[in-house]
């Protein structure tokens, strides 16, 4: 004989089928009531604001999205001159004591520049003069290469023979380290200034000579079958088709041997001395004037920038596609 075990509910509790299913609740008839308000939404709050607030609004977001990109152009140098500025103060206060601290370096820098210009004899000039030396060196030389370069690179692009004729040259000779010209140029001019000058020219000629043979081949054939049809001369087809139309290749080329120039002068003026920002950076060092040497490096830097601006704002003039 089996029991069912059922669960027996406690005295005093409804029983379980006496408690009201809600599914099993007939929906009565529908009461018309009150009307709920609802709260406003924020949109709907917003249609009612003052016409005038919702005008500063939108130029108060037009001013921040002008200003942002000269914020972001302001801060992100900053930021990025403050982790410079903290990691060169962590090397002074806990790797390297004899390193200069930036405090240091700037009131040195502010004595230097207070007199750039002063001149004590051949070996004792201000760090203005060695500038200025330096400057114009690499603008001789720079010229120097900017001449010989374009006519060989417009040969070498009009004629396929004369390019096969000289690219095995270049191809040697383009690698080679400037230092690797300064014993030739001592030897063959045996003076310090042509020297510096030659080395400048061999090693900055190459970037506008292969810009400017890039660009003669780059010219479109049909100007050239145009040039044909009108039977211009050798002359009228230089001046009138083919500079026009490297002009921008050739100024790229200007361009990066002017960089290569500047960087190149530092290294041949500390080896061939007398005047020069790279000899004054030698003579610091021995002096032990690293706060004289940091400085001059900035200037280096910035004289970069300018040479690189100047050029930049040539090449935006001659740009087809800016007009």
């Amino acid at each position: 004989m089996s029991l069912s075990l059922t669960t027996i509910p406690a005295a005093g509790s409804p029983r379980p089928d006496a408690v009201p299913r809600r599914d099993t609740v007939s929906p009565g008839p529908a009461i018309a009531g009150p009307a709920r308000e609802e709260p406003a939404r924020p949109a709907d709050a917003a249609v009612g604001r003052p016409q005038e607030r919702i005008a500063v609004d939108r130029r108060f977001e037009t001013m921040v999205e002008k200003l942002r990109p000269l914020t972001l152009a302001i801060l992100l140098p900053t930021i990025t001159f403050l982790i410079v500025l903290g990691a060169w103060l962590f090397v002074h206060q806990e790797i390297a004591p004899d390193f200069p601290s930036p405090a240091a370096t700037f009131e040195h820098g502010v004595e230097m520049l207070s007199d750039p210009f002063y001149d004590y004899g051949p070996n004792d000039k201000g760090v203005g003069y060695q500038l200025l030396y330096s400057i114009g060196r690499v603008l001789v030389g720079f010229g120097i290469a900017v001449a010989v370069a374009i006519p060989i690179g417009i040969l070498m692009g009009l004629s396929r023979t004369f390019d096969r004729a000289w690219q095995p040259l270049i191809q040697i000779l383009r690698p080679v380290s400037p230092l690797a010209w300064l014993p030739i140029g001592l030897l063959l001019f045996k003076a310090v200034d042509p020297s510096a000058i030659f080395v400048i020219f061999i090693t900055s000629i190459w970037p506008t000579l292969l810009n400017t043979a890039a660009g003669v081949r780059a010219i479109p054939q049909d100007y050239m079958n145009v040039a044909r049809v009108l039977r211009l001369s050798r002359t009228e087809l230089l001046f009138k088709v083919v500079l026009p139309a490297i002009r921008p290749y050739v100024i790229t080329g200007m361009k990066l041997s002017l960089g290569i120039a500047w960087m190149v002068i530092v290294a041949a003026e500390m080896l061939t001395g007398g005047v020069g920002i790279g000899f004054y950076i030698w003579d610091e060092w021995n002096n032990l004037k690293v706060e004289s040497i940091i400085v001059a490096i900035l200037l280096i830097g910035l004289v970069g920038i300018v040479f690189d601006t100047v050029m930049t704002l040539i090449q935006n003039h001659f740009d087809y596609e800016r007009k």
